[in-house]
């Protein structure tokens, strides 16, 4: 169990300083979703009006913005596998006196660091675009990141298992993020989308981690919310949900890594 705990903390230290250290992604990871926000909101803001009592479209589409952030971040966590098998680092860590869970669980904490970096740096704009901020929705905020984030980490790095360049490993994950962010629900209420787009947004885990982001700060409301067999989904019942995934997906990407080589 120490080594696991170890390989973790220095496997997820490691992330963060490299994040901290390149000032091309501490910036890029902040204007990347502003731009969306600016640009898509601008655009349909007025088209489109507001989409419940007191929500216009750019406070619609506020939370989602964070969670696409969130996706982004943690879904390219595996990048990092990638560039450490072609640089010859991760055959180093490999044999380091580290257990494989904790290099697994270290890339994954260390994206939901900056993940959680990113989403905190993001609340910077939410009185800007008229969405209320406090205390509460800020402590609401952080166990969904953290938890969304790990899970999405653990694709991320079983796809990353499995590829041996990173460019293979960016198209592939280009190929997965977009359509995993328009049917999440970021950009249109998933229950007033046509039945067979709501069939889809619904098998996209990622649905669900934008629907309790949106909750934490626009409140519960049938015509914002996940309506799964006329069930409303709750923020806690889509914490669940997201943290089962991430135990099923870092549970595969342990039992991947732990093959190589």
């Amino acid at each position: 169990m120490s080594e696991v705990w170890r390989g973790t903390w220095v496997i997820a230290y490691r992330e963060l300083l490299r994040f901290v250290s390149e000032r091309s992604r501490l910036v890029g990871s902040f204007l990347q979703p502003l731009l969306f926000l600016v640009i898509f909101g601008a655009g349909f803001g007025n088209v489109i009006g507001a989409l419940a009592p007191g929500v216009n479209f750019i406070q619609f589409m506020y939370p989602g913005i964070i969670a696409m952030g969130v996706l982004t971040t943690s879904l390219f966590a595996g990048i990092s596998v990638v560039a450490d098998r072609e640089f010859g680092f991760l055959r180093e860590v490999l044999v380091a006196p580290i257990a494989r869970s904790g290099i697994v669980f270290g890339k994954a904490v260390g994206a939901a660091a900056v993940a959680l970096l990113q989403a905190l740096v993001m609340l910077v704009i939410a009185p800007i675009v008229g969405v209320h901020l406090d205390v509460g929705i800020v402590a609401g905020l952080v166990p969904i990141v953290i938890v969304l984030s790990i899970a999405l980490s653990g694709l991320g790095i079983l796809i990353a298992s499995f590829m041996r360049s990173q460019q293979g490993f960016q198209l592939l994950i280009q190929l997965l993020i977009f359509p995993m962010i328009f049917l999440a629900g970021i950009f249109f209420p998933i229950n007033q989308a046509p039945d067979w787009l709501k069939v889809l947004s619904k098998v996209n885990p990622m649905t669900y981690g934008v629907d309790a982001i949106r909750q934490v700060f626009l409140g519960s409301s049938p015509a914002l919310g996940v309506d799964l067999f006329g069930h409303v989904m709750s923020v806690s019942e889509e914490l669940a949900f997201a943290a089962i995934l991430g135990a099923v997906l870092l549970g595969a990407a342990v039992a991947a890594f732990s093959r190589q080589e």
